[in-house]
């Protein structure tokens, strides 16, 4: 996903809560990882370079910053 492109609704609330606080990443994985082919959010987000993990915690990248910056406009 280019930091250019909005973000779907799914994506930017993924990043909205995250962005609130770095989220401890089994707390991640229990809100946001989905069976469903239909919202793969978690996959995408992390695929896309919007999320990473640090130290246990995830948190968003400087493109995550963006997109989520986008997605207000």
């Amino acid at each position: 996903m280019s930091s250019t492109v909005t973000p779907p609704a799914l994506t930017r609330e993924l990043l909205e809560w995250v962005a609130e606080r770095p989220r401890p990443y089994p707390s991640v994985i229990d809100v946001w990882v989905s069976n469903c082919p239909r919202h793969p959010v978690w996959d995408e987000a992390q695929a896309g370079g919007l999320v990473r993990v640090v130290d246990g915690l995830v948190v968003l990248t400087p493109r995550g910053e963006a997109a989520l910056r986008k997605g207000k406009t």
